[in-house]
């Protein structure tokens, strides 16, 4: 095992890589965040993400999607949703998750595809149970076999993540 560290942080121009003991890299990041790059870098993600953001809105404006419907439809593009399970599984997490929705039938979950200009899945029974057999969703016992009730489990919320990253 190796006891070196290594950090390596570029935005645009700024770049910022050192390697050493963890002390080492500790101290060399903190020289750095003190001499005001850090700040400088952040400053240039923020402003990516406020481009981004506005480019999105404009969009947004002339396909006419809703703000909750453009939020979805960044989770599907961020989060490389390309097939139907895959979104489903998204908007189970965007609903149940994000805007606290505990009560999901299929009239919900189409209305949030249509509001962000995406066709909807269609036959979502097949895509809830084929998620179920995954075990990304699952059913608390309470709510019976009932599909609206469908809840992300942990390697769901793992399989969206490991999605995001790629």
């Amino acid at each position: 095992m190796s006891d070196m560290s290594r950090i390596s942080i570029q935005v645009g121009e700024f770049e910022f890589e050192y390697e050493g003991s963890q002390i080492e890299v500790d101290e060399k990041f903190a020289q750095f965040k003190e001499e005001g790059f850090w700040n400088i870098m952040t400053e240039r993600l923020q402003e990516a993400r406020d481009v981004n953001l506005d480019a999105n809105a404009v969009v947004s404006k002339e396909q006419d999607v809703s703000k909750r419907g453009l939020e979805f439809r960044n989770l599907v593009e961020n989060c490389s949703l390309e097939g139907k399970p895959d979104r489903v599984l998204g908007a189970l997490h965007f609903l149940r998750d994000v805007e606290g929705v505990k009560d999901c039938p299929p009239r919900v979950i189409n209305d949030l595809f249509e509001e962000a200009n995406i066709e909807p899945p269609g036959n979502l029974s097949l895509y809830i149970n084929r998620l179920k057999e995954k075990q990304f969703l699952n059913i608390a016992n309470k709510h019976g076999d009932k599909n609206r009730f469908a809840e992300l489990t942990e390697f769901g919320r793992k399989h969206l993540e490991d999605k995001a990253r790629n």
